[in-house]
């Protein structure tokens, strides 16, 4: 039985709605803009840290460019980054006539929201290590009131990635290679960290990362990254917290 037809002055479904949102992006901050120098540079972070920035969309900084615009290849660049999978979609800072000439080539200007951009490596860095761009710290939560916990039973995979906003993280097994564990609070890994951690959301500095076995691809709090090259004095393969103090990250054992 078929369905009967629609009165034409029925209302109609909306077909799209907007709705305001913040995102987490990470800042390409320019120091050299010219793509023979930027493009090699950020294929050998891939090298060393297989997945980070994978598909990543990404802001280009162009406040250090003291170039003319006309002499900055933002073509070359799109066309580089996008070569590494990496998804340049928009530009910050720079002179009015550095932001028109990529607007021209279809990046246009990224107001931040809640915070000002900071930096982050583009090749790896011994614990020591530059900040990336900073989110929008969330509120915090009223006096008395328990930080939001998300435990995680299974292993973590390979291209998975797990958020715990607005808290902690416990995973109870292993986060293999290429996967992917965040959170606003704490990381604890009751088992193996081989893939990447990203702890401290909001530029939450006394954030920390425990692991039971630590060996990961990348780690990162409040901002701060390492890759796994960058790990020298760190006890690979043993029980592990991470910590900063001041702008360095500190590889302590427990127990």
């Amino acid at each position: 039985m078929s369905a009967a037809p629609r009165p034409e002055n029925s209302p109609r479904l909306e077909p799209f709605r907007l709705r305001g949102a913040n995102f987490n992006l990470l800042v390409l901050r320019l120091l050299d803009p010219r793509p023979e120098a930027v493009v090699p540079a950020i294929g050998d972070q891939f090298r060393r840290a297989p997945g980070f920035l994978r598909f990543a969309p990404v802001v280009l900084g162009l406040d250090d460019i003291t170039l003319p615009a006309h002499e900055v290849d933002f073509a070359g660049l799109i066309a580089g980054l996008r070569e590494l999978t990496i998804v340049p979609i928009g530009t910050t800072g720079g002179s009015p006539e550095l932001r028109n000439a990529a607007m021209s080539l279809g990046l246009p200007q990224v107001r931040s929201v809640g915070g000002r951009e900071e930096e982050v490596p583009l090749v790896a860095a011994p614990p020591a290590v530059t900040p990336a761009a900073e989110p929008a710290a969330p509120p915090p939560p009223p006096p008395g009131t328990a930080r939001p916990t998300m435990i995680v039973d299974q292993a973590v995979r390979a291209g998975q990635r797990v958020y715990a906003a607005g808290g902690d993280l416990i995973v109870n097994a292993t986060v293999n290679a290429g996967g992917e564990v965040i959170a606003d609070g704490n990381i604890h890994v009751y088992g193996a960290l081989r893939g990447r951690a990203i702890a401290g959301g909001g530029n939450n500095a006394e954030a920390r990362v425990f692991a039971q076995n630590f060996d990961p691809e990348l780690i990162s709090i409040a901002g701060y990254y390492a890759v796994r090259d960058g790990l020298t004095g760190a006890p690979i393969g043993k029980a592990v917290q991470v910590r900063l103090t001041g702008e360095r990250m500190r590889f302590d054992p427990i127990g």
